[in-house]
C-alpha cells in the first residue's frame, strides 16, 4: 500500500508516519523507482507503536522495547514509571493554551516556565503536549505568586531546585538499577514474576522516597524560618509562629 493508504488504515497521519521513520520506530518502505510501499508489518508496528502510546510510554522506551533492547520484565516497569509521570491521565495532552485556560493563568507565565524547562511538553503521535496533571504543579505556583514572591525570582530558585533535584533522581535511578533491576534480571524467575516484583519496588520506592524528600524539605524550610525569625523578626512574629500547630510540631521550642 502506498503511505496514504497506510494512514487510512492506521488512522496514522502521513506526517507521523513520517516522523516515525525518521525516529527509527518504523522500518523504511520497500521502493520501486519512485514509488514507496508498505505492508502489513507496517500496519502492526504503527498498532503497537499507539497502543504502547496510550500507556504513556516515551517514543524512545517505545523504540527499545519494539527492538528488543528491553525485555519482558522491563514492559510493566516502563508502563509503572509512565503511569505515575502523567498522574494516570496517559492520554490526556494539552496544548499550553488550553493549560494556561484551565489553570487560569496568563499564557505568557506558562510560556516563560516552559522556556526554563520547568514544564516539560510530552509528545504523542507525532503531537507535543502537557498532561493534565500540570495543572496541580501551576495551582500551585500560581499560590506563591498570589502572596506575593516575584516572578523573575522564584523561576530562578525552581530552576535551581529542579537541577539538584535531577542530580539526586539520576542517582538514585543508579541505586535502584544497580541493587533492584539487575539483582532480579539475573534471579531464575518467570518474566511475569520478575516483571511484578520490579514494580512493586518501583511503587514502594516512589511512595516512600517522595515522602521522606517533601518531609525532610518541610523541616528543614522551618528550621531555617525559625532561625531567621530568632535573628530579625519581631517578638509579636515570633509569638504568631510559635502559637501556629503546625510550626510547633515541625520546629519544637
Amino acid at each position: 500500500m502506498r503511505v496514504e493508504d497506510l494512514a487510512r488504515e492506521t488512522g496514522v497521519s502521513v506526517d507521523t508516519i513520517r516522523f516515525y521513520q525518521k525516529r527509527h520506530l518504523l522500518a523504511p518502505p520497500e521502493r520501486e523507482g519512485r514509488i514507496a510501499w508498505y505492508g502489513r508489518a507496517h500496519v502492526e508496528r504503527l498498532g503497537r507503536i499507539r497502543d504502547l502510546q496510550t500507556r504513556g510510554f516515551s517514543l524512545a522506551v517505545i523504540r527499545r522495547l519494539l527492538d528488543g533492547e528491553l525485555d519482558a520484565a522491563d514492559e510493566p516497569l516502563a508502563a509503572a514509571v509512565a503511569g505515575a509521570q502523567s498522574g494516570g491521565e496517559p492520554g490526556a495532552l494539552l496544548s499550553i493554551a488550553e493549560l494556561a485556560r484551565r489553570a487560569g493563568a496568563p499564557e505568557a507565565i506558562l510560556e516563560a516556565v516552559a522556556r526554563e524547562g520547568l514544564l516539560a511538553p510530552q509528545r504523542r503521535d507525532g503531537v507535543e503536549g502537557y498532561p493534565a496533571s500540570d495543572l496541580e504543579v501551576l495551582a500551585a505556583g500560581l499560590r506563591l505568586l498570589e502572596v506575593g514572591l516575584p516572578l523573575p525570582e522564584l523561576l530562578a530558585l525552581a530552576r535551581r531546585h529542579h537541577e539538584m533535584t535531577r542530580a539526586i533522581a539520576e542517582e538514585s535511578v543508579r541505586m535502584f538499577d544497580d541493587h533492584v533491576r539487575r539483582p532480579l534480571r539475573d534471579t531464575p524467575m518467570s518474566d511475569d514474576e520478575r516483571a511484578r516484583r520490579l514494580v512493586d519496588a518501583f511503587r514502594t520506592l516512589l511512595a516512600t522516597v517522595t515522602n521522606l524528600v517533601a518531609q525532610h524539605f518541610r523541616a528543614v524550610l522551618l528550621e531555617v524560618a525559625q532561625e531567621h525569625l530568632e535573628s530579625v523578626g519581631e517578638p509579636v512574629e515570633l509569638a504568631a509562629a510559635r502559637a501556629d500547630p503546625d510550626w510547633s510540631r515541625a520546629v519544637p521550642g
